[in-house]
């Protein structure tokens, strides 16, 4: 087997890995809404369980790309691909982490109703879901046109968060028994806003991965 040949199945392997990460990462986030919307704990306790398996899959990454920069030495765009790779899966990683925050607010949210059907904290979730997927699209097609929506997107996701934190703080307001679990609440937008931010990384990552240099799409 050449060494070219050799080089592009390990970075085949890295691609799907890391498609494997962003549609479990998807499936997390959508999980653990769905166990907030319904304060289901059992589905809470199951994020949180499923976890460490994600974690194992960046390790995967880190092994493979390692290696292949170890053996084959790549140069330019190449070695961009797998150095892409790392931050990807860097950033994906803490995207699990951020929905285990949210299965871990369920948790604490155990024997409560609900202060209010949830509507923004789920429109958020859409939108942060869908930057993932697209996120990882712009990697796997090296689509910078797409990796620069997420920062339009992530300007949504910020607004949302605004008016959450809004909403949130009046009923504070309006009636101090609402402080625990307004503040939890609260405390689900920060994650879903960190989790568009992890997003819009992984877009500046495909955008340095096509032409070398590496835009800040959080501004």
């Amino acid at each position: 087997m050449t060494k070219r040949k050799e080089f592009d199945q390990g970075l085949e392997k890295l691609h799907q890995l890391i498609i494997d990460m962003g549609t479990f990462v998807e499936k997390a986030l959508a999980e653990s809404i769905e166990s907030l919307k319904q304060t289901d704990v059992n589905r809470a306790k199951q994020i949180i369980k499923d976890d460490p398996a994600l974690n194992q899959m960046e390790e995967k990454i880190t092994e493979i790309g390692s290696k292949l920069i170890a053996t084959q030495q790549p140069v330019a765009k190449d070695l961009r691909r797998i150095l892409a790779a790392f931050r990807i899966a860097s950033d994906l990683e803490r995207m699990g982490d951020l929905a285990v925050d949210v299965a871990k607010v369920v948790l604490r949210l155990e024997g409560q109703t609900l202060i209010k059907p949830l509507i923004d904290l789920p429109r958020m979730a859409e939108i942060v879901q869908t930057m993932t997927y697209e996120s990882i699209q712009s990697f796997i097609q090296e689509n910078v046109d797409l990796a620069y929506k997420m920062a339009k997107d992530d300007d949504l996701v910020d607004a949302l968060y605004g008016q959450i934190t809004r909403e949130l703080y009046a009923m504070m307001m309006e009636n101090p028994r609402n402080i625990t679990q307004c503040s939890l609440l609260s405390l689900v937008g920060r994650y879903l806003e960190r989790f568009g931010d992890h997003a819009t990384n992984i877009g500046e990552s495909v955008v340095y991965l096509v032409t070398g240099s590496r835009p800040d799409l959080n501004e």
